[in-house]
């Protein structure tokens, strides 16, 4: 009775403070200013209320984000809140707002369908803790960043090249997120090394590992790690993976500290893995192709003339009976000219001795 009271009373007085402010102002800017004054003292009223819970909040919510979408759900509400009390005091009735929303429900609804939506999976996402205000995560495109804040619209994601990318939440309950911090921030990262079969396969496990170990970012020990129900070795471990054409897998596997070293990691350990190897008598293969050539492979010229090929013939074709190359009309009318010289020697005589003539008429005139 007593806090029914109560309420009545501020009722009474809210009313004739907005008589009031009508008979100064007017009837329309009387209205429009107590509206003003209502939602200037719900945003301090917002203000206060956030102060006065926000560390009890977080000090009973474990998790950041839920946390901090009550404290917005309490200021957003109190600010509504006074709205509607403004509007209230100012003469405005609810009924009228009823009728006109039923009368444009379908374009509102039309409008506010992503909207709505991406409420309902940011309220999913806060239920179902897929990731954290914190946690390292990779999109399905490959962006790699931070969480940096999560609403009931947004995810805010600060990736790792100093950029912001704001994800609705409808766009993000439908990709496949993976994240690197969750529950343990460790990483395990695997790399393959291809040694040939005469390289001694032991060595080359022993100073993969090393170089693995050698690495300070790399997990060199200490207790097994737990992922889920399974159980993997702390330090580095290299094992025969398969034998293959071209030589002997052996894949490593080690375990990072932090998951935003990756990259870095990886390639220290691959130039560890390769200094070592160089100076041990450890070979990585690499493809090798051999070329046999039999009686079925046919016939490959590659030469020239000197090499004992006619002239005019081509590298390629193939030698008739009749000692001409297929290579065409010029090679044919090479080879022709060849044979009608080697069957008329007295012309080339002829050439000759008049080569010969003509150097010794010029001796003569010396």
């Amino acid at each position: 009775m007593a806090q029914s009271g109560g309420i009545a009373s501020i009722a009474n007085w809210i009313t004739r403070f907005a008589d009031v402010l009508r008979g100064v102002f007017g009837s329309a800017g009387g209205r429009l200013l107590l509206v003003i004054l209502s939602v200037a003292i719900g945003v301090l009223a917002s203000k206060f209320l956030v102060r006065l819970i926000g560390r009890p909040v977080a000090r009973r919510v474990s998790r950041q984000s839920v946390a901090q979408t009550i404290v917005r759900g309490v200021r957003v509400g109190t600010i509504a809140f006074s709205l509607l009390v403004g509007l209230w005091a100012g003469g405005f009735r609810f009924t009228d707002l009823l009728v006109g929303t039923a009368v444009f429900s379908a374009v509102i609804g039309i409008i506010l369908a992503p909207l709505v939506g991406n409420f309902i999976n940011g309220v999913f996402i806060l239920a179902d803790q897929p990731f954290e205000i914190g946690d390292m995560i990779e999109l399905e495109n490959g962006t790699t960043g931070f969480v940096e804040d999560i609403t009931i619209r947004y995810t805010k994601i600060f990736t790792l090249d100093n950029t912001f990318i704001v994800v609705p939440n409808g766009t993000m309950r439908e990709r496949d997120v993976t994240n690197y911090s969750a529950e343990d921030e460790r990483t395990r990262r695997t790399i393959d090394v291809l040694v040939t079969y005469e390289s001694d396969v032991s060595e080359a496990r022993r100073l993969i590992e090393r170089a693995a170990r050698d690495c300070e970012a790399v997990i060199d020990g200490g207790p097994d790690i737990r992922v889920g129900v399974a159980r993997y070795t702390a330090s580095p471990d290299c094992r025969l993976h398969e034998f293959g054409d071209d030589g002997v897998l052996l894949r490593l596997r080690y375990w990072v500290k932090k998951p935003y070293k990756l990259a870095k990691v990886q390639s220290e350990v691959n130039i560890r893995i390769r200094e070592r190897l160089t100076d041990a008598d450890v070979e990585m293969a690499y493809p090798h192709r051999h070329l046999v050539f039999d009686d079925t492979s046919g016939v490959a010229r590659v030469g020239g003339p000197e090499d004992g090929r006619p002239p005019g013939q081509r590298a390629g074709d193939k030698p008739d009976p009749g000692g001409r190359g297929t290579g065409g009309a010029r090679g044919d009318e090479t080879a022709e000219a060849t044979a009608t010289d080697e069957e008329s020697p007295s012309g080339r005589d002829a050439v000759d001795g008049s080569g010969s003539g003509g150097d010794a008429d010029s001796g003569g005139d010396r």
